[in-house]
């Protein structure tokens, strides 16, 4: 097996602590035993989840790689200590590599690793739709187009909801930041991330067009690519104008996308809405894609609203309908925003655990509303 080239963002790890099968007394030891481990680890940048590993150590004769527990079993031994190993799920997984010498005595170094698999999606694959429909005219859009978040569409909420709503009424975990998001390459990405800020052990994004673009009826176009992982709550949804004055579920709100990732759910997304009737009650329905996740390609998350009725649809499919007429359902007679974001955790998904993979992304195409001339 040719040895991989080693970049310089490998992880340098140096041993000097000694392993012993049993206790000897000092003035027995050999002089086999290995000495000055040193690996380095390389984790493969296509998310294909192979991982290249180097270990050199003096008086060594072999090397083990295991993977997990310190009980399990080698998945390879070489005198070379060269390792590339392929992991065929993601996660948080620590690789165990051991040099012994001629003495029986060996050195161990158990290194951490995070394994993302699966590839970049270039914004080209996946579902489309036009920028133009007959009987509808285009009155906004955003196509993330430039460098930077277009501040006449976009404002950035700050914090984790405290102390009027903290963990934003769902127990969320992570804490919002404008940092956390960004336009490259035609795309807005919303990036979750595992690190300490505000009190909390997560950071993301939520924006919102509140203030800046509001909307009654029409045909919405959202085109996304959804992120995956237990705790990992990515929505595309929308708020009626008079939040600030009546309140939340009073104000309605349109969930046009959520999905809740982790134990396979990362093909299914629901559409929902919210309003008050005697408090708080919803109704909605969810779409299972036939084949593959959501963080596969590209899909078109819509609805078409009118004063009759709202429709939900991936990829032009239709999933669920509800009538508004009803006069307990006026919430959705006004101009209502728009809110992206990436929460982490919180009464639906529950939490991440051990195999929560960190950063995950939502990356958005453009955003379209249409109004029928």
């Amino acid at each position: 097996m040719p040895t991989p080239k080693l970049t310089v963002s490998a992880i340098f790890f140096t041993v000097t602590m000694l392993v012993m099968y049993a206790c000897e007394d000092d003035k027995s030891l050999n002089t086999g035993d290995p000495a000055n481990l040193i690996v380095e680890v390389e984790i493969a940048d296509d998310k294909s989840g192979r991982v290249y590993i180097q270990a050199w150590a003096d008086h060594a004769i072999e090397f083990q790689l295991r993977i997990g527990s310190a009980t399990s079993e080698p998945v390879e031994t070489n005198i070379t200590g060269t390792f590339e190993y392929t992991f065929i799920q993601p996660g948080n997984f620590e690789l165990d590599i051991r040099a012994y010498g001629s003495s029986g005595r060996f050195l161990r170094q158990v290194v951490p690793v995070t394994i993302v698999i699966g590839q970049d999606v270039p914004p080209h694959q996946g579902y489309t739709t036009p920028m133009h429909y007959e009987g509808w005219e285009l009155v906004w859009h955003d196509e993330f187009e430039g460098n930077s978040i277009n501040a006449d569409n976009w404002v950035f909420e700050i914090g984790d909801g405290c102390p009027q709503l903290c963990g934003w009424g769902n127990n969320e975990l992570q804490y919002y930041r404008e940092q956390n998001a960004w336009v490259e390459d035609g795309v807005l990405t919303i990036e979750a991330r595992r690190e300490n800020f505000g009190g909390r052990q997560f950071t993301s994004t939520r924006m919102k067009t509140q203030g800046k673009q509001s909307f009654r009826y029409g045909r919405i176009d959202i085109r996304a690519l959804l992120p995956a992982g237990q705790g990992i709550w990515p929505a595309l949804w929308m708020l009626g104008n008079d939040i600030t004055t009546v309140g939340w579920p009073r104000c309605g709100e349109i969930d046009i996308m959520e999905m809740i990732g982790g134990n396979g759910r990362e093909n299914t997304v629901h559409g929902t809405l919210h309003w008050h009737l005697n408090g708080h009650v919803h109704a909605g329905g969810s779409y299972t894609l036939p084949t593959g996740t959501f963080g596969s390609e590209y899909h078109v998350f819509s609805i078409i609203w009118n004063q009759n009725r709202i429709t939900w649809y991936v990829n032009d499919i239709q999933f669920y309908q509800i009538d508004i007429t009803p006069s307990h359902m006026t919430e959705f007679h006004q101009e209502f925003f728009f809110l992206f974001n990436v929460a982490v955790g919180g009464n639906w998904p529950g939490s991440p655990d051990a195999t929560t993979v960190f950063p995950q992304q939502m990356r958005v195409d453009y955003v379209r509303v249409f109004q029928q001339l």
